[in-house]
């Protein structure tokens, strides 16, 4: 049974930063994309990052330069470092997997496609306050 749990969430400030972690068991995930997803409430789930077996990552352009997704497969582990968090990046955070690859940039990569994703954790919230 494929099981996604994530840890790290939390109430910070902002300007600091949290680390999230996604503990993937069930699985080898080391040929899934995985990806990181938030939903505020009364919003629509988005992605937030997401990277591929072969290391190819995409961020949203609200994150791109203050986050940063990373993967051990050794682990089946997955991370996402967020630094110069935002008010507006408070959201639950989902960690999710999946096997589809879109065509993309040149090539065919994993992208934060949602519906795409068909294993989901159960998520954390993350609280940014000003």
């Amino acid at each position: 049974q494929v099981q996604l749990v994530e840890s790290g969430g939390g109430s910070v400030q902002s300007g600091g930063s949290l680390r999230l972690s996604c503990a993937a068991s069930g699985y080898s995930n080391s040929s899934y994309c995985m990806g990181w997803f938030r939903q505020a409430p009364g919003e629509e789930r988005e992605g937030v990052a997401v990277i591929g077996s072969d290391g190819f990552t995409v961020y949203a352009d609200s994150v791109k330069g203050r986050f940063t997704i990373s993967r051990d497969n050794a682990k089946n582990t997955l991370y996402l470092q967020m630094n110069s968090l935002k008010p507006e990046d408070t959201a639950m955070y989902f960690c999710a997997a999946g096997r589809i690859r879109r065509y993309y940039s040149g090539g065919f990569h994993c992208i934060g496609v949602t519906y795409d994703y068909n294993y989901w954790g159960q998520g954390t919230q993350v609280t940014v306050y000003s």
